[in-house]
């Protein structure tokens, strides 16, 4: 069988994560990987997906993206194009602790992870007709210290944490839509919606929507016409809403840097 496309949903263990990739099994000639950590988690969210939609072409592929090695791992390995990718993938930690490379957990899984899932696999989405990457960011966005996004000098908190992690994905977003605008790869950031998960327990919230309605904006995106004709923009309940962040041009463009400067 020939896929009409190919998508990676990152962090699709997770409440948002599941739907989201549920929603993109749903075109039954698509097929959805899930890159994921743990394997027993996955087996059973993939027997879901596969069930809810008839999407047979549903697999997992095992990586922490927390770490530079195991994304440059996954791309070694993957074959072919890919039409799109979402990542989604997030952590919350209560308490500051750091990958096996030596950097602050939440900035290596929430920000770096998105930035070297885009770039290593720039080359398979510009083997794509009218690829796209969705970043699963936020409206809790705020706080970036260009000068101690690892918390070497402030005092660890995961809020202030994660809504720097937010921020950043936006620029980053605004970054990679510039420089990939050439190569027909679209690259939007959006808010996913309110749900109750175990992210945002870990942030003192509940969450008033479904995982299903927490997916929807990410999910329209994926698959909908305006992810392959807007570029750079950030989206909350399927609108393209004025983000403040990415008209600071000096952020953008000094946060790629740093990000670069990882590997």
């Amino acid at each position: 069988m020939s896929y009409r496309s190919c998508a990676i949903v990152t962090g699709a263990t997770g409440a948002i994560g599941e739907a989201i990739t549920r929603g993109l099994a749903t075109d039954c000639k698509r097929e959805v990987v899930l890159i994921v950590r743990n394997q027993d988690k996955a087996e059973h969210v993939v027997q879901r997906i596969q069930r809810a939609t008839g999407n047979s072409n549903v697999r997992f592929e095992l990586a922490d993206l927390s770490r530079g090695d195991a994304i440059r791992d996954l791309t070694a390995r993957w074959d072919g194009p890919l039409h799109i990718l979402v990542n989604n993938a997030a952590i919350t930690s209560h308490r500051r602790k750091e990958t096996p490379e030596g950097v602050e957990l939440q900035f290596a899984t929430n920000v770096l992870a998105y930035y070297r899932m885009i770039r290593a696999f720039i080359p398979h989405l510009c083997a794509a007709k009218g690829a796209q990457v969705v970043n699963v960011a936020s409206y809790w966005a705020g706080g970036l210290d260009l000068e101690d996004l690892e918390f070497h000098h402030r005092r660890y908190n995961n809020d202030a944490a994660y809504r720097q992690s937010k921020q950043a994905d936006r620029l980053l977003s605004t970054a990679f839509a510039e420089r990939l605008a050439d190569q027909g790869v679209c690259v939007n950031a959006c808010h996913p919606g309110d749900v109750n998960s175990t992210l945002s327990n870990n942030l003192g919230f509940g969450g008033h929507q479904s995982p299903e309605e927490g997916a929807d904006t990410p999910v329209w995106l994926a698959i909908g016409n305006i992810g392959t004709k807007a570029t750079g923009c950030y989206f909350e309940n399927r609108r393209n809403v004025p983000c403040e962040f990415s008209k600071d041009r000096k952020s953008v463009e000094r946060l790629f840097e740093v990000c670069e400067s990882y590997g």
